[in-house]
């Protein structure tokens, strides 16, 4: 039976993940009263299935990897053995346990919201909207708020292919649950998921394929792309561009998942242990009767919020991946306090993603601010770009790994950077110094005449910067 009297607060979060936590702190930091709801695992996507375990597993593999390819150091040799695949997951399972407790259970309590578990759905009319929660146990309870925010985040997507759904295929999150390295993997897809399970399988010790609509993070630019392909191919994995899988099933004497793909025209019949599927994510509203409160979402399920993070309810927000915006947890944790400063201040703050940066953890990474090459000529931008190999930066060479770039991408009447790309160990890094430039409107030339530590991969920046103006080829090391 519902309860006789709702309970009233200032804002009532459902989901528990980036956002979410974010809106809760600076709400609670604000003096109001806030309540969170969720139904699964505190913490969301981020630190139980997304950023925290593929890095902790990305990082082992690449540790591995750098064992493998001592040799490429005079004098260092180094071997490898087969992966204690058990063991892997469990020290992950400790990770992502130890860094949920820390950073999102125990924060709740210090910083003093409430927490209620169970099912959220919105109850109510569009000018006096509720949440009625459903506990584990079967009973229900109401709660109201002045304002609502919905950060459920986003599960993975699976396309519409024949034979796809009744084949066990593996997603992201229960790729990082094996038990033992597949002899075989399938990928389909080839975005940032993708390419970084991908990489993390084969260097635990699987044959990857990876099947491809287009070309490897093909939102990044060309030169990514084929550093990729590249490095990919030296590390044994293989790439089909441009095929399309038209059905896939399970042999049933083997076992092995059977693709049937079609790529320039040739058909192939492809074999693996096991399929992945990391083709995208969906945003996750299901069950929380949007409609009755009046929000209104898209074609993927996403919820439609202006550039204030207002859904069509005024009084019910959106943060994350159930928006259908870019889905990084730093964009989700940025909504969440927006959300709290535009609700509570008045502050009237749009997002802005001109300069939100993008990292693909493969290794090199992919990481890139701001525009493209094309992006830039797609808006009218006369630009005018260089790209340094990475054998002109002092620091890989003495790594004695040169695979990847630096890509400036610069307006060609005032010189000022629109963005930067770079294929590099560690290149997030250089998205990071990246989003200051484009922040602080730099020029090629400012930047060209910067300080910079000799030695640091942020150091290739400058140098790109440089060759708009200057044969690099002829630099001594810190000779500008």
């Amino acid at each position: 039976m519902p309860e006789a009297s709702a309970a009233v607060f200032d804002l009532a979060v459902v989901g528990s993940g980036g956002g979410a936590f974010a809106a809760a702190i600076r709400a609670t930091n604000l003096g109001k009263r806030v309540v969170m709801v969720e139904r699964a695992t505190i913490g969301g996507t981020c630190v139980n299935t997304g950023c925290v375990p593929s890095k902790a597993l990305l990082a082992a593999a690449d540790a591995r990897q750098t064992a493998t390819d001592a040799a490429r150091f005079p004098g260092i040799s180094a071997s490898v053995r087969p992966v204690d695949m058990h063991a892997l997951i469990t020290g992950k399972r400790e990770l992502v346990g130890a860094l949920r407790a820390e950073k999102y259970v125990d924060l709740i309590g210090e910083y003093g919201w409430e927490l209620r578990q169970g099912n959220a759905a919105f109850t109510g009319t569009p000018e006096d909207p509720s949440l009625e929660i459903t506990a584990p146990d079967g009973s229900t309870t109401t709660v109201r708020a002045t304002h609502y925010i919905i950060a459920t985040g986003s599960a993975p997507w699976a396309p519409p292919i024949d034979g796809l759904q009744e084949t066990d295929y593996l997603t992201s999150t229960t790729a990082m649950e094996l038990d033992e390295v597949p002899e075989s993997l399938l990928v389909l897809g080839a975005g940032y998921v993708a390419l970084e399970q991908a990489q993390l399988f084969s260097r635990l010790g699987s044959k990857v394929t990876i099947l491809a609509r287009t070309r490897l993070a093909s939102r990044e630019e060309p030169e990514a792309s084929r550093t990729l392909a590249g490095v990919f191919a030296d590390e044994g994995i293989r790439v089909i561009r441009r095929a399309t899988l038209s059905s896939i099933g399970t042999d049933p004497v083997s076992g092995q998942v059977v693709a049937d793909t079609l790529s320039s025209g040739a058909r192939e019949e492809i074999r693996a242990a096991k399929l992945l599927v990391a083709t995208g994510r969906q945003p996750v509203t299901d069950g929380l009767n949007l409609t009755a409160v009046g929000v209104k979402t898209g074609d993927r399920g996403e919820i439609m919020v202006n550039d204030m993070l207002t859904s069509t309810n005024p009084r019910i927000w959106a943060a994350g991946d159930v928006t259908g915006h870019p889905e990084f947890v730093y964009v989700a944790a940025y909504h969440g306090s927006l959300m709290v400063e535009n609700a509570f201040n008045d502050a009237n703050r749009s997002v802005d993603y001109r300069h939100l940066p993008r990292v693909t953890f493969t290794t090199p990474a992919v990481a890139a601010v701001g525009m493209t090459d094309e992006q830039a000529r797609e808006a009218g931008i006369a630009c005018d770009c260089r790209v340094l190999p990475l054998d002109y930066v002092p620091r890989a060479l003495v790594n004695r790994d040169t695979r990847g770039f630096i890509k400036i991408v610069a307006d060609s009447r005032t010189g000022r950077i629109l963005g930067i790309t770079a294929v590099a160990r560690d290149a997030g890094d250089l998205a990071a110094a990246g989003v200051y430039i484009l922040e602080a409107g730099m020029t090629v030339n400012q930047v060209a005449n910067m300080w910079s530590p000799y030695l640091t991969m942020a150091e290739g920046i400058k140098i790109a910067c440089q060759s708009f103006s200057t044969d690099v080829s002829r630099l001594s090391c810190c000779a500008s």
